[in-house]
């Protein structure tokens, strides 16, 4: 018996019955291998993904699993600095590398082409390590004592990232926190010296994002990008994929790029193919937005983001039959102001239904009576006030699973989803409805429910003013409707609130804003007493050589980011890492002003901001919780990627179909938080880790298809719905509210070795 919050039976999967699928094979004449790769990850078995085996040996976090190019090895790797090799066919150990790294390993990689004797480890400790496992032949699991077969020391901060290219046995790329992604050629040196070395010089830099780093758009790059993630291109190599610490992934050709440099003196970021970041993240500056994961689709043709306190996102590479998903600044612009928009549309005649101009379809009756009764699901669900989930996804079904469907019926499922995602009201689903509105407004500027709707999105996100505009529109369409004076007058009393509430705080006596000054680390760590303006410097302190301070607020079970504060699984720890005054200054950018940013003149700043273009996302997928890790991926499963996966803060991990977003399974993967989830390259398996010391190797055994499934790590949830919803209440934190100011004031500054990292235990309250 299916729970209540079961989706409905009218959205089916759209790659059909698996067993009508396979009696057909005889009459297609399609390829085996294409037929296989259809058959690798099905949606019936999907649904029956259930715990097969856990592989144990690691003793800390694991936080890397790649398989290789045929998927008889795994490769992993740990906090506690082993690279373990394991095998798929018998599920077990066979090598368990000591290697030498001094931190948490980050990224793991069998290097291609190599028979599968090279793999390679990078790490919290700035440092690439290369290991031929061939030494290893013929020695136990625990002969482990090797040597790497080449050591790069050329980064300063951690990395977090490892590439490889198809068919390429010698290289690697490496993406670090230090702003620069390196390309490691074996041919040429199996060493280099480390980022603190005068004697001689890397030149390894492939990519200088030191002052790489945007808030907006239009706005030049003025900080360091602390890269998180890179990926390379399998169908078309020369395609390079990263994505750091602000909200814009990027994609460069590597035939465009200059010559390999070296850290010496922060360059001038190359211009990138492409900039990708949802159009609604696109001009909002937020600090605490950034990407932990990028990577290319199997045919490389789509790229999926996972962001840090936000979702993940499906787009194309290159937009060119969807014209609409490209965007630059100034639209970015018309988006968060979105009178402009209604004005340009008003002066349009209404959209006539695109289907009129095609000639009849014989399955085009059947298929719009299946977008009917989804429609129908939909209403149900905004009308009873119960489930807006699965009434979002029967209008995402309609959307995207059943083609050209008319302009008549799009613009009635886009208001329809638009009212759901406002009473949802989900992290940005408001931003998600005044999309929907836009292109129902595009299409009937007379409609009443587009624009009342767009009203309440924009009164929502605090834009009442705009609202206003949209409110008063709706009025003058329907003037009879008193649904449209309610909504002027709801607008109305919300602005008069708000303008209070600016007076009262404009208002306020002085003394109240010295005493709610924030204070900053500086002023906590250096300083006697915190909380007095009248305090004095430690003694030393103004002819200190330590003024850099590098902040990361980790967990001591995970040697990663800041987790999120209500799990009771996680210790918090503060790191500091503290730089000289010189190391600091010949890392600054080279200015022509205090602008921060490196030499240029401004009219090429000009030029670069007017050509600056974004591409926009297709699908988003929603559920999981991404705030406690700077490693959690999102992965296209199987050969054809036609499903996306992602882990989550919760311990599970999920499954949406990629063209609708619907969410396909949800599974408990780990005791506290699901980082890496990797498809087999030909079978239906999947392997995850995460906080726990295992490796778990998921396969379709269960007895019976369901949304959910148990594992050893924790009972089977019934309630799709709770789950999602607390992980939504978890990504309403955000990365300031895990550093509250009363767990710093109990530090004070202590003597540290330069350049250290000096863990703080924090006592969760």
């Amino acid at each position: 018996m299916e729970s209540s919050s079961s989706p409905p039976q009218e959205c089916c999967f759209h790659d059909g019955n698996i067993t009508d699928f396979i009696h057909s094979r005889t009459l297609h004449l399609g390829s085996d291998v294409d037929r296989d790769r259809r058959l690798q990850l099905h949606s019936s078995l999907i649904r029956r993904l259930s715990l097969e085996r856990e592989l144990e040996a690691h003793e800390g976090c694991v936080n890397s699993i790649a398989w290789n190019s045929n998927g008889s090895l795994l490769v992993s790797g740990s906090d506690d600095t082993r690279v373990n090799i394991w095998s798929y066919e018998r599920r077990k150990l066979l090598y368990s590398i000591d290697s030498g790294h001094t931190a948490n390993i980050f990224c793991t990689k069998f290097v291609p082409e190599t028979c599968n004797e090279l793999v390679v480890s990078g790490a919290a400790d700035a440092e690439v390590r290369l290991f031929n496992l061939s030494r290893l032949e013929g020695k136990g699991v625990e002969a482990n004592s090797i040597n790497p077969s080449a050591l790069f020391q050329c980064h300063s901060r951690r990395i977090k990232k490892l590439a490889v290219e198809p068919g390429n046995p010698n290289m690697v790329w490496s993406a670090s926190e230090d702003g620069t992604l390196r390309q490691h050629d074996f041919r040429e040196a199996t060493s280099c010296p480390t980022s603190e070395s005068s004697d001689r010089e890397c030149r390894s830099v492939l990519l200088d994002l030191r002052c790489g780093a945007k808030k907006s758009l239009a706005e030049p790059p003025r900080q360091s990008l602390a890269l998180k993630s890179c990926d390379i291109s399998s169908t078309r190599p020369h395609l390079l994929l990263v994505g750091g610490s602000d909200a814009f992934a990027r994609l460069y050709d590597r035939r465009m790029l200059p010559p390999l440099s070296s850290c010496r003196q922060k360059l001038t970021p190359p211009p990138c193919v492409s900039y990708f970041c949802p159009i609604h993240l696109s001009d909002r500056g937020q600090q605490s937005l950034h990407l932990t994961h990028v990577t290319f689709s199997p045919n490389g043709e789509e790229i999926l983001l996972n962001y840090s306190g936000e979702h993940v996102y499906l787009m194309d590479v290159n937009p060119v039959h969807s014209s609409a998903t490209r965007y630059t600044s100034d639209d970015a612009m018309k988006f968060f102001n979105p009178t402009a928009i209604l004005k340009e549309v008003q002066a349009k005649p209404q959209v006539s239904d695109i289907l009129n101009h095609f000639p009849a379809k014989r399955n085009l009756a059947p298929r719009l009576d299946k977008c009917r009764k989804l429609l129908q699901i939909a209403e149900k669900s905004l009308k009873e006030g119960a489930n807006y989930y699965y009434g979002i996804e029967a209008c995402n079904d309609v959307l995207h699973g059943h083609g050209q469907i008319g302009h008549t019926l799009m613009h009635e499922t886009l208001c329809l989803r638009a009212a759901l995602l406002l009473k949802r009201n989900w992290k940005n689903d408001a931003h998600m409805a005044v999309r929907d509105c836009c292109k129902a407004v595009e299409i009937d500027p007379s409609s009443f429910r587009a624009l009342s709707c767009m009203a309440e999105a924009l009164s929502q996100l605090d834009k009442h003013q705009e609202a206003m505009d949209f409110a008063i529109a709706a009025q003058f369409v329907a003037p009879t409707n008193p649904v449209a004076s309610e909504i002027v007058a709801n607008i109305k009393k919300r602005i008069t609130e708000a303008e209070v509430s600016k007076r009262e705080k404009e208002e306020a006596p002085s003394s109240e804003t010295q005493t709610s000054r924030v204070l900053s680390l500086s002023d906590i760590l250096y300083r006697s007493d915190a909380s007095s303006d009248t305090s004095h410097p430690m003694s030393g302190r103004e002819d200190s050589d330590y003024e850099e301070l590098e902040v990361d607020f980790e967990t001591s079970i995970s040697g990663d980011e800041s987790h999120e504060v209500e799990s009771n699984n996680f210790q918090p720890r503060l790191n500091v890492r503290i730089h000289r005054k010189r190391e600091s200054a010949m890392n600054n950018c080279h200015t022509n002003s205090s602008s921060g940013s490196p030499k240029s003149s401004p009219r090429s700043d000009r030029i670069s901001r007017q050509h600056a273009r974004g591409i926009d996302m297709k699908q988003r997928y929603v559920g999981h919780c991404n705030i406690g890790t700077d490693i959690k991926q999102a992965s296209f499963l199987g050969q054809k990627g036609e499903y996306i996966a992602s882990g989550s803060d919760d311990g599970r991990w999920f499954i949406w179909e990629k063209s609708t977003g619907r969410l396909i399974k949800m599974l408990m993967g780990d005791s506290a938080v699901v980082n890496c989830v990797q498809s087999h390259p030909f079978d239906c398996v999947v392997a995850t880790s995460g906080i726990d010391n295992s490796i778990k190797i998921w396969t379709p055994h269960a007895s019976a298809p369901s949304a959910v499934a148990g594992g050893t790590a924790g009972p089977e949830t019934a309630d799709i719905l709770d789950a999602m919803e607390g992980n939504q209440r978890r990504l309403s934190h955000n990365r300031e509210s895990l550093l509250p100011l009363e767990i710093l004031e109990g530090f004070r500054m202590h003597e540290f070795p330069e350049g250290s990292l000096r863990p703080f235990e924090c006592v969760q309250s």
